[in-house]
């Protein structure tokens, strides 16, 4: 049980039993049977998983339903690391926090000096960097507080078949730089977790290329061209050629002849050189006549 003052870590990192199998020999004094934490958390949380509790995390693929958030009922699978060879396995009693569960177990902390007793709603701690659950520190009675090992974990195994769209593929986990113990299990387990996900992982569906078959193109409109911008002078002079054009050569002479008049300059040419025309062939014109 939580005990006041429990949030003082421990000194030194103490180790619990190394033995966390499915068999439940007696214990070395020969007073209690030796409770390991297998049989026990098989009790409380009703999933039917045997062998030693190293295996619980494979043996659940397929089975139970495998995550990295903690949930009541749910076992919390412990990595094997230093002295705990063969893992181990606890039940969450309870979510206190994002960071906080408490447990139910067996063969944690030696009680009154025997080993192999049950512990329950003891506190366990989330210590990694992502908050993922892949480390964590857990009450040591022996000390009242938390022991100072980060403890790697693979993850929790749930009490309910896996989801459909899961599948059975193992569950990818980012590893959080300060769960250290868990380099152990690298890299042949994320190389192993990292092709199961990518074996099952649903391929993207192209769009289906008769999509856009009942769709109009849109095609560009044509702009109007541009109108053509013309001046005062040059109306002018374009309503006179036209009108110099449409009349029968008499009157376009008269039209020339008009046009001289309207020049000054041509008018003093054409009065020293005793022509009519004006300019060089205004002046031969003139002569020839």
């Amino acid at each position: 049980m939580i005990a006041p003052g429990d949030a003082v870590a421990a000194p030194i990192a103490l180790i619990p039993g190394p033995d966390q199998s499915d068999g439940a020999p007696a214990d070395t004094a020969g007073a209690l049977p030796y409770l390991q934490c297998v049989p026990y958390a098989r009790q409380v949380s009703g999933i039917q998983l045997f062998g030693d509790a190293h295996t619980w995390w494979d043996q659940a693929e397929g089975r139970y339903e495998r995550g990295f958030t903690p949930k009541p009922g749910a076992v919390m699978s412990f990595h094997p690391y230093g002295a705990m060879r063969l893992g181990h396995v606890a039940m969450v009693s309870r979510v206190i926090d994002s960071r906080t569960v408490l447990l139910r177990h067996a063969n944690w902390s030696p009680i009154n000096g025997t080993r192999g007793q049950k512990e329950n709603d003891v506190r366990a701690v989330d210590v990694s960097d992502a908050n993922d659950w892949s480390a964590v520190r857990v009450w040591y009675a022996p000390i009242q507080g938390l022991g100072t090992t980060h403890w790697p974990v693979d993850g929790f195994i749930y009490n309910r078949p896996p989801a459909r769209h899961l599948g059975t593929a193992t569950p990818l986990r980012l590893a959080s730089a300060s769960a250290a113990p868990r380099s152990m299990m690298q890299p042949a387990v994320q190389r192993q977790v990292l092709m199961a996900t990518r074996a099952t992982a649903p391929a993207r569906s192209p769009i289906d290329r008769d999509f856009l078959s009942g769709v109009a193109v849109e095609t560009a409109v044509p702009k109007p061209a541009a109108p053509v911008r013309t001046t005062a002078r040059i109306r002018m002079a374009q309503a006179t050629i036209a009108a110099s054009a449409a009349l029968p050569a008499p009157a376009r002479r008269d039209q020339a002849s008009l046009a001289r008049d309207d020049d000054p300059i041509g008018r003093i040419i054409a009065s020293r050189t005793g022509g009519a025309g004006v300019g060089s062939a205004g002046m031969g014109i003139g002569r020839l006549r």
